[in-house]
């Protein structure tokens, strides 16, 4: 049985979400473990365990704005990849919260077209507008992303209001 449980502030990050979490994104789309650390213990930033027959199966780090959670890193352990959770965790996640919003790399390799291709097959779609993600690092360049969403409109407007709130929220600029 797939269970979500989100944990509360403050918390610790599990040993096994910081190897995941350093494992499954490059340094560039992710902050440091103690930045990472100090925004859960300071309530803004929440984290969900994913557990498959009370196994670690991964993790959701996401923000609760406005009128939409912004999913920031959403990783499934190596060994469970292929088994169909990260589908039932984001259909999870749906039920709790309708209004989803997320970054994925533009379709320039084999995986980052499989990863537009499963939120897809979720019933998420990107913007059609340029999107650049601040970066994580000091002195670092921004991103060349796309953002996603489900139950958002797709009109500009709306995706000039997302993109403010998560740049100020989650990105501080």
């Amino acid at each position: 049985m797939l269970t979500i449980r989100n944990l509360i502030s403050p918390v610790t990050i599990p040993d096994n979400v910081a190897a995941l979490y350093e494992q499954a994104f490059p340094h560039e789309e992710r902050r440091n473990l103690p930045a990472q650390q100090l925004l859960l213990n300071n309530g803004a930033l929440r984290l969900a365990l994913l557990e498959n027959d009370e196994v670690y199966a991964g993790f959701v780090f996401y923000w609760q704005l406005t009128d939409f959670v912004f999913v920031e890193h959403f990783a499934i352990a190596l060994e469970m990849r292929g088994s169909g959770i990260g589908s039932r965790v984001m259909r999870l996640m749906e039920q709790k919260y309708p209004r989803i919003v997320l970054e994925v790399e533009p379709p320039h390799s084999d995986d980052a077209v499989r990863r537009i291709r499963f939120y897809e097959g979720l019933g998420f779609k990107a913007y059609a507008y340029p999107y650049l993600q601040p970066p994580y690092q000091v002195g670092g360049a921004p991103l060349n992303m796309l953002l996603m969403q489900k139950g958002m409109s797709p009109e500009e407007h709306t995706f000039t209001k997302i993109n403010s709130e998560i740049y100020l929220e989650v990105y501080g600029c």
